[in-house]
């Protein structure tokens, strides 16, 4: 996608949210006029969730939409990654998204049983299998005609906060195509039947650490319902076959898999998509959301 293009995207996805109508002259207009309508068409029929609306993540926890976060369905977050040249996910996820800012997050949750904390994480390993692996899914993406992603290391190593249960790290992407250099940020937040699976995509590698704020703050807005909360798990509920490094290189993939052959899940989305929010801040300064 163009500059151009992405700057009419931003404009339509601000329209949706804030059900609010932006003058043309505030648009930047793609190559070809249909170009323009026809995304900002298919953008304006994404359910963009507004203030006080409330969403579920799987049945195991909900999200509730304010004046700062949007939120999205699996049915809707499929039809955003399409459109911005992304496989989708076979509705299983959900997007969150901040009505000013330039990161989004993609999220899923994976049944896997309670997945004990107490393991010792080494950082070095897990890169090394990352990179094993990124090759592979690399090939496989362009197979499917979209660019390949090269891992070129850490921009987070893996952490775990133990007071809000979640998991996290960054890493370093190169689209083969453009050369653009994005962060993916991947949270696990963990519960009593599993975890939800988080992938943050950053407005720049350079904006990981106050992207990741901003999307924690967001998280105040997500909760497990009752009795899917990590203390409500109780003796003889499923426990996962892995701990907390498994989790980096996929879960229940990667614990299934030989030493050395481990198979990292998760969505490498193009930084073209977190272009998508970066004109909402200009915007927004003339706009207020609207119920």
């Amino acid at each position: 996608m163009n500059k151009k293009l992405k700057a009419v995207v931003s404009a339509a996805v601000l329209c949706c949210v804030l059900g609010a109508t932006v003058p043309v002259s505030t648009m930047v207009f793609a190559q070809t006029q249909s170009e323009q309508q026809e995304m900002t068409r298919k953008l304006a029929e994404l359910d963009w969730y507004k203030p006080g609306k409330s969403g579920s993540i799987a049945g195991k926890a909900t999200f509730e939409a304010s004046d700062k976060y949007t939120f999205l369905s699996p049915a809707d977050t499929d039809k955003f990654l399409v459109l911005n040249g992304n496989p989708s996910t076979g509705g299983i996820s959900n997007t969150i998204a901040p009505v000013q800012g330039d990161w989004f997050a993609i999220l899923s949750f994976a049944p896997e049983g309670l997945v004990k904390d107490d393991e010792k994480i080494d950082a070095d390993a897990l890169l090394k299998s990352l990179k094993e692996a990124n090759v592979q899914g690399a090939a496989k993406r362009r197979e499917q005609g979209f660019s390949p992603l090269t891992m070129l290391g850490w921009s987070i190593p893996p952490r775990y906060d133990t007071a809000n249960k979640r998991l996290e790290w960054a890493t370093l992407l190169q689209d083969e195509d453009s050369k653009s250099i994005f962060a993916n940020v991947s949270t696990k937040v963990l519960g009593r039947s599993g975890y939800t699976n988080v992938v943050l995509v950053t407005g720049s590698a350079d904006s990981v650490e106050r992207d990741l704020a901003e999307f924690k703050a967001s998280m105040a807005n997500f909760k497990y319902v009752d009795g899917e909360r990590y203390s409500d798990w109780k003796e003889g509920d499923k426990v996962a076959a892995y701990g907390l490094g498994a989790l980096v290189l996929g879960g229940a993939a990667a614990a299934a898999t030989s030493k050395g052959g481990f198979k990292a899940i998760g969505i490498a989305i193009l930084a073209a998509i977190a272009a998508l929010w970066g004109g909402i801040k200009k915007l927004l300064g003339r706009k207020k959301p609207s119920q």
